[in-house]
């Protein structure tokens, strides 16, 4: 495939130690060249092979780095699994089941920047926006739910300053046939402190992380921590690749969100 006439949008956060964003922050041991020389020698010697750091011309080999890291880290696809052992009475997809053809094809992009922090989003906030773009979903479109969280990533703000998906919202878009819905959040419900305020005050579990707990009756993926939606050139027919990595039986894979636009 040629990619002169097209443009690459990164829609992704990497995997930043000690970042104030993260409440299960990665940490990222790096090893130099001359490291990697010592290190790899010790592998040759452990097999029997008299070999040592400096054999290795100028006693440089390869550089690495050794990454302890939740999958929930950085930009992730989590799997229905995330949400519940079922979906609708049939066992949840890991990471390594959801199919290649959910992460990929035309996105739309719905804007509820004009939202204050911790609010809800809604079926009518969806249709709104929608009818705004003059634009009427079909299956296999992708999601994105735009809050421009994105800009606070690195502070501890990020954590709490955005709106989020509500349980009707999620199951609504759903129904409609999308399986990926993402967001440019720290998270996919409203933030953890707006939740536990809500359940304090009335009691009901409900207000605890609905809109994931919807998976557990609609089969879909959410894609979480995505970044820069602002710098697309539009808000519909955006051809995106969202394809995650595969962990063994795992909740949510790393995924690096790239849109593909001609011109």
């Amino acid at each position: 495939m040629d990619f002169g006439d097209v443009s690459l949008v990164d829609l992704s956060i990497g995997l930043e130690p000690g970042v104030d964003s993260e409440p299960f922050p990665p940490s990222v041991e790096y090893y130099d060249h001359e490291q990697g020389a010592a290190l790899l020698a010790a592998n040759l010697q452990g097999q029997g092979y008299d070999v040592s750091a400096e054999d290795f011309p100028d006693g440089s080999a390869l550089a690495w780095e050794e990454v302890t890291a939740i999958p929930h880290a950085g930009t992730h696809l989590d799997a229905p699994w995330h949400y519940g052992p079922e979906c609708d009475g049939e066992s949840a997809k890991t990471i390594e089941d959801v199919p290649l053809e959910w992460c990929c094809g035309n996105a739309v992009v719905l804007d509820f920047t004009d939202l204050d922090a911790g609010a809800e989003i809604t079926p009518d906030g969806i249709d709104a926006r929608l009818d705004a773009l003059d634009h009427d979903l079909t299956a296999g479109e992708l999601v994105f739910v735009q809050t421009g969280a994105d800009e606070l990533w690195g502070t501890e703000a990020y954590l709490t300053e955005f709106p989020g998906m509500g349980a009707a919202a999620t199951k609504h878009l759903v129904e409609q046939g999308v399986k990926v819905i993402g967001t440019d959040a720290y998270g996919f419900d409203k933030p953890f402190t707006e939740m536990g305020r809500r359940y304090v005050e009335t009691g009901d579990d409900g207000e605890l992380w609905p809109a994931h707990l919807a998976g557990r009756e609609v089969e879909y993926c959410q894609i979480e921590k995505m970044a820069n939606l602002d710098e697309l050139p539009r808000r519909t027919e955006v051809p995106v690749v969202t394809f995650p990595v595969t962990i063994a039986d795992a909740s949510a894979g790393w995924v690096r969100p790239v849109a593909m636009l001609d011109g």
